[in-house]
C-alpha cells in the first residue's frame, strides 16, 4: 500500500515521492520489538529472565550485553531510511543465534525456538518488502477526507 504525496506538498516531499505504509509498519514493529528486548538485556533487573537464560547458555553476561547492544543498534538502523537492511541483518542474526541456542544448547527444544522463529519471520518480511518494494498492481490509497 503506497500513499501518493499531497499535490500541495509535492515540492517539499520530492516530486513523485510516495510512502510505503506497509514497509514503515513492518520496520516500526521490528524496531519496537528489538529495541525493547535489547534494552531489557542491556539493563536487566535482579533475577531477570535474560540473566538466567544466558547463564544457562554458558557464554556469561558479556554475551547478554553484546546481544542487547546488537539488537538495539539493529532497531535503530531499521528506522533510518538508508540502513534498514543492515538493521534487519543484525536483528535477524540474533534470532538465528537464538534458534540455534534453543535447539542445540538449551533444553527448550522446538518449543523454545518458536518465538525467535516468528521474530525472524517478521524481520525477513520487513527486509523483503524493503528489497522488492510494494506490489506493482497495488492501488494507491487516498487518505484525504
Amino acid at each position: 500500500m503506497a500513499i501518493p504525496p499531497d499535490s500541495a506538498n509535492a515540492e517539499s516531499a520530492g516530486a513523485g515521492a510516495s510512502v510505503d505504509v506497509v514497509d514503515w509498519v513492518l520496520r516500526v514493529c521490528v524496531a519496537v520489538l528489538f529495541g525493547s528486548v535489547g534494552y531489557e538485556k542491556l539493563s536487566p533487573w535482579p533475577g531477570s529472565y535474560w540473566v538466567t537464560l544466558f547463564a544457562e547458555i554458558g557464554f556469561g553476561e558479556w554475551f547478554m550485553y553484546f546481544t542487547g547492544a546488537i539488537q538495539v543498534l539493529g532497531a535503530i538502523l531499521v528506522l533510518v531510511p538508508r540502513t534498514p537492511l543492515i538493521g534487519a541483518a543484525l536483528t535477524g542474526a540474533t534470532m538465528v543465534g537464538a534458534i540455534i541456542c534453543h535447539l542445540a544448547i538449551l533444553d527448550t527444544g522446538i518449543g523454545g525456538a518458536v518465538f525467535p522463529a516468528i521474530f525472524l519471520g517478521l524481520v525477513i518480511a520487513a527486509a523483503r518488502r524493503r528489497l522488492k518494494g510494494p506490489p506493482t498492481d497495488a492501488e494507491p490509497v487516498n487518505l484525504r477526507l
